[in-house]
């Protein structure tokens, strides 16, 4: 009998060990569990964190979108610069004060825009040597290429005047001086919402209907004090851009009114030329630095 109770009282802790060991079982999972939710939790994190780096690009994007519209530099450019050159009465540039440097010229390309390829390596070049000039474009030209128009207005670079179609305006009536020169300033502030502040007039021939047209439009009638004669290559067949970078350092003086043209060969010899007159120690006018007031020079031509 005291074995048989012996017996059930064994039979009966082993079930009761047994219970509590299945009872047990169930709580060591919640520990994984638990881990479970923590991980998620700092997975849940990062999500979070992450959203924000997809927004870092766009803050770096939007100044470069604004730099293809050219809206990065309109505050600056609403803001006229202080004059600090004023031209003569031979179009040669002069500083207005003692600590202006005389040693700048003023870079100019007429009879464009012609071709994307070509204008945007000058654009390059001149972006290179940070320098500005003036293109003086004409009508009939920026009426087939407006794109290239807007171009120049975005790289910050100065358009000026050069008559509709390229005519000789000393032989023209007062009719079509206005015409020529009006519908010009009609289509670039049209183009770009400024209209040119500087005039040069085709073959540099005017007369002072011609000037008083140009200055009617508050323009600074100018022709040139440094030719490159780039024009005049058209027939040679060698050393084209070397000839042009000749020509103008044999003209070379301070202030210097420098003409060119959008031709492959000047374009061609810009990146030499500029870094040339650098090394001369020569610097380069920014045209929005160019007193107006003086917009009728007494030069007979």
């Amino acid at each position: 009998m005291k074995y048989a109770k012996g017996f059930i009282s064994l039979v009966i802790a082993i079930i009761f060990l047994t219970a509590c060991a299945t009872r047990s079982e169930p709580v060591q999972p919640s520990a994984p569990d638990s881990n479970i939710q923590s991980d998620t939790n700092q997975i849940d994190v990062a999500p979070v964190e992450a959203s924000s780096v997809p927004n870092e690009p766009d803050l770096e994007d939007k100044p470069s979108k604004q730099a293809a519209s050219g809206k990065v530099n309109e505050p600056a450019n609403n803001e006229p610069l202080k004059p600090e050159y004023r031209m003569n009465s031979v179009y040669r540039f002069e500083p207005l004060g003692s600590d202006i440097p005389a040693n700048k010229v003023l870079l100019t390309f007429d009879d464009g825009p012609k071709d994307a390829v070509m204008l945007n390596s000058m654009l390059a070049t001149l972006d290179k040597h940070h320098a500005k000039a003036i293109f003086f474009v004409n009508g009939y030209r920026v009426k087939a290429n407006p794109e290239l128009l807007k171009k120049l207005h975005e790289q910050g670079q100065t358009i000026g005047n050069h008559s509709w179609d390229h005519i000789d305006l000393k032989k023209q009536d007062k009719a079509e001086v206005v015409k020529q020169i009006g519908d010009v300033q009609d289509i670039v502030k049209e183009l770009t919402g400024k209209a040119p502040r500087f005039f040069r007039p085709p073959f540099g021939s005017g007369n002072d209907a011609v000037r008083q047209t140009a200055k009617d439009h508050g323009m600074l009638y100018m022709t040139w004090s440094n030719g490159s004669l780039d024009w005049d290559l058209d027939k040679e067949e060698k050393n084209k851009p070397d000839k042009v970078i000749q020509n103008v350092l044999e003209q070379l003086h301070p202030g210097a009114n420098i003409l060119m043209h959008e031709l492959p060969w000047t374009a061609e010899a810009l990146d030499e030329l500029l870094s040339k007159l650098e090394e001369k120690g020569y610097g380069f006018i920014d045209p929005q630095t160019i007193e107006l007031e003086h917009a009728d020079p007494l030069n007979a031509e």
